[in-house]
């Protein structure tokens, strides 16, 4: 009698939200973008010139405008991202594939959603696509103290709660500093992009996530 091989475990998939399963730049980032832009100069009673040379540099420096201002500004971050996250039309805003839910229906292993983005926004922009039903754990960037991605605190967060190895998991994000974190801490990484060049911590780069299927074995 032949011996069954074991089968090889499932991943642990780990998706990004804005620009990974949805396209965010034309409507919705920029929206976002005008509204820490009001917020900065409402808060900071500074003017227009100075409000976006802070909102670039403290995402240039931390990764996210919202470590600079949580840092240098003590803003609480509950009332920044409620402020610079409403969306009254934001059905009409998103721009979404439905192939991505076939997609992830048909994808072996558990997927979490792990977003810098807040938790009432994560979960309309879910819930609107139809995505919810796919996810077994949403980790909104509450979920993570406001340690947002590329802060390595988040990420390890995330595997405590989940009783993860990093090594289990596949990280499939638009962002290279967040998939540089990743990779250092041992998860397997996706960029999606239609960049030419990939970096050496880059497992794979996809021109759209639904050609994640085509690559499972390479990953």
């Amino acid at each position: 009698m032949t011996a069954r091989l074991p089968r090889p475990p499932r991943p642990v998939w780990l998706f990004d939200l804005d620009n990974t399963l949805h396209d965010a730049s034309p409507h919705i980032f920029p929206h976002i973008n005008r509204a820490m832009q009001t917020y900065i100069e409402t808060h900071l009673q500074v003017d227009a010139e100075e409000a976006g040379r802070i909102r670039q540099t403290y995402w240039q420096r931390y990764g996210a405008t919202l470590l600079g201002l949580m840092r240098h500004h003590d803003t609480d971050p509950r009332h920044f991202l409620w402020e610079t996250h409403q969306f009254p039309e934001l059905p009409r805003m998103l721009v979404f594939e439905r192939a991505v839910n076939a997609m992830l229906g048909k994808l072996p292993g558990r997927k979490i959603l792990y977003s810098n983005a807040p938790a009432h926004y994560t979960e309309a922009v879910l819930d609107l696509t139809g995505m919810a039903r796919h996810f077994d754990a949403v980790y909104p960037v509450e979920a993570t103290r406001f340690q947002p991605k590329p802060d390595p605190r988040g990420l390890r967060r995330l595997l405590r709660a989940e009783n993860l190895q990093a090594h289990q998991c596949i990280l499939v994000e638009d962002s290279l500093p967040n998939l540089r974190t990743a990779k250092r801490l041992g998860t397997r990484t996706v960029w999606i992009s239609r960049a030419s060049r990939c970096p050496p911590y880059v497992d794979a780069r996809l021109r759209s996530v639904l050609e994640l299927p085509r690559y499972l074995r390479q990953l």
